[in-house]
C-alpha cells in the first residue's frame, strides 16, 4: 500500500464513521450505561474503545511508529464522560486527531514495522487493515445494542445522510453546485 492508497481508503472509511456518528446519536441518552447485551461492553465502553482505541490510537500509532492504546482504561475513560453529549464530542475529537496522523502517515510509515500493545508487529499498512476489521465488527455490535435499546440505526450506506464533513466527496461537490 502506498499513501495515494491510503488517502482513498481513508475517505472511504470517513464516511462510515460519519454513518457510525450516527448510530451513536440513535442509541438514547439514558441507555449508554447500561448493558443491552449482557456479559458485553456498555454502548458508551464500546464508544471509546471505537473511537479511541481503534481510530485514534491506530493511525496516530502508525504516524508515531508505535501503537500506545490503553484499553484497561476504557471503562474508566467512558464514566468520566459521563453523559451522550461528551461521548459525541469525544468521537469527534478522536476522528479529528485520527485524520490529522493520516495526514502525515507516507510511505515509509506504511512500510514501517509498528509494535503494538497487543504482542505484536505489524507493517503501518497492515494497521489500517485491522483497524478496518475491528470497526466494522464493534459498528456491528452499536447496531444491536441499538436495536435492543429500541432505537432505529442509520442505513448502513446512507453516506449522503452524514453530517457534511462526513459525506462523500462527489456528493458535497454536486450539491455544491
Amino acid at each position: 500500500m502506498n499513501k495515494a492508497t491510503l488517502d482513498q481508503m481513508w475517505d472511504q472509511f470517513r464516511q462510515k464513521y460519519g454513518v457510525y456518528l450516527r448510530v451513536l446519536e440513535a442509541i438514547p441518552a439514558d441507555r449508554y450505561a447500561t448493558h443491552p447485551v449482557p456479559g458485553m461492553r456498555t454502548p458508551a465502553e464500546l464508544a471509546v474503545h471505537i473511537s479511541g482505541t481503534v481510530v485514534r490510537d491506530m493511525a496516530e500509532g502508525v504516524a508515531k511508529g508505535r501503537i500506545t492504546a490503553e484499553e484497561s482504561s476504557e471503562d474508566k475513560v467512558a464514566a468520566e464522560l459521563g453523559s451522550k453529549a461528551a461521548l459525541m464530542a469525544f468521537a469527534r475529537e478522536c476522528f479529528e486527531r485520527a485524520d490529522a496522523a493520516v495526514k502525515r502517515i507516507g510511505d515509509a510509515e506504511l512500510a514501517a514495522m509498528v509494535p503494538t500493545p497487543w504482542n505484536a508487529s505489524w507493517p503501518g499498512y497492515v494497521c489500517f487493515f485491522i483497524q478496518g476489521d475491528e470497526f466494522v465488527h464493534h459498528r456491528g455490535q452499536l447496531y444491536a445494542f441499538a436495536r435492543a435499546c429500541g432505537a432505529e440505526p442509520p442505513f448502513l450506506w446512507s453516506y449522503a445522510e452524514n453530517a457534511p464533513e462526513y459525506r462523500p466527496a462527489a456528493a458535497e461537490a454536486a450539491a455544491g453546485a
